[in-house]
């Protein structure tokens, strides 16, 4: 028997763990605005809450500071059920934050404070026995950047590949991170997909990652150059589904959104759950039916949270109840 049919039902998720600065106050810019919401947030972050959230076994292996701010971040983790063993505390840098504020014009004026996040080394994620997880999840929006989380991310990848164990990637593109190095970002997306079992991605990223310039060319690029079943999110289009080297369009669930944020993070935490019960070889053998069924499911986690203002306040509302 396998490592992963022994062990399975236990899902890691690495990237970054931070503070979202949010300004409250109306279309005003960061440098006008004068309050401030302090959220929980970092795109793997919101996986592992959503999962814990749902009832699943997972950890996230993260760094913070030692500050207040890391505190809360490890805290809020520990309430919804998440592992913290791998959430290291950074004692030479601060938390990580990122400002936002929503401008008059629509715009989202944004200032990213890097900090301890960047500094989860290969040499620390190496230590985390992966013999315990059938499920890693990869959640890029800063693993991509330049630092020791980048070659924590890359020898994160290879050990899992020789381990046989399921992997999950989400890109996350954040164009204000990557608007001097998109094409760095562009080929740390193809290494994954690559050799992913499975990736979500917006209908903008499929096309910024493959160079086209329309969905259909994206799409069929995605089908042509990887292996994994994918799932490209469309909003109230619903969420096309590629596996075996075809598409199907999963519609949507209908909702009044609140707030979108973290809608992306509940999909792929509840598609995570819903694997995490099986080993590598029964999930290769699901059948389009089967993977349907599973981007329903994460579909309605996704408009839960859409129905709640703020991801870690939605993630609260997350139960298996949602899926019947």
């Amino acid at each position: 028997m396998d490592t992963v049919s022994k062990n399975k039902g236990k899902i890691l998720c690495i990237g970054e763990a931070l503070i979202d600065m949010i300004c409250t106050d109306k279309g005003k810019s960061l440098s006008d605005g004068n309050n401030f919401l302090k959220k929980a947030g970092g795109a793997p972050t919101n996986v592992a809450a959503a999962i814990a959230a749902l009832g699943g076994n997972v950890e996230l292996a993260a760094k913070v500071g030692i500050d207040p701010f890391g505190r809360h971040l490890i805290e809020v983790m520990q309430d919804f059920g998440v592992s913290t063993k791998w959430m290291l505390q950074d004692e030479h840098y601060f938390t990580t934050f990122a400002f936002v504020s929503l401008m008059e014009n629509g715009e989202r004026d944004f200032y990213f404070n890097r900090g301890a996040d960047g500094q989860l080394s290969r040499e620390e994620v190496d230590n985390i026995n992966l013999d315990e997880f059938s499920i890693i999840h990869f959640g890029s929006a800063t693993g991509f950047l330049p630092g020791p989380l980048q070659a924590a991310y890359q020898g994160l990848l290879q050990k899992a590949l020789l381990k046989n164990i399921f992997i999950s990637f989400d890109p996350n593109y954040r164009q204000l991170l990557f608007q001097n190095n998109k094409q760095s970002f562009i080929d740390q997306s193809w290494n994954f997909l690559n050799c992913c079992h499975f990736f979500k991605v917006s209908d903008e990223e499929a096309m910024l990652i493959t160079g086209a310039v329309t969905l259909p060319d994206a799409v069929a690029i995605l089908l042509e150059k990887t292996n994994g079943i994918f799932a490209i999110t469309l909003g109230k289009e619903g969420t096309m589904l590629g596996l075996n080297k075809k598409t199907m369009i999963v519609p949507s669930i209908p909702v009044t959104p609140v707030d979108t944020t973290g809608a992306g993070d509940a999909f792929v935490g509840a598609l995570l759950y819903q694997l995490s019960d099986k080993s590598l070889e029964q999930i290769n053998a699901m059948s389009e039916n089967q993977w349907n069924q599973l981007v329903v499911n994460a579909n309605k986690a996704g408009a839960r949270t859409c129905e709640y203002l703020g991801a870690m306040e939605a993630f609260k509302h997350l139960t298996t109840d949602i899926f019947n």
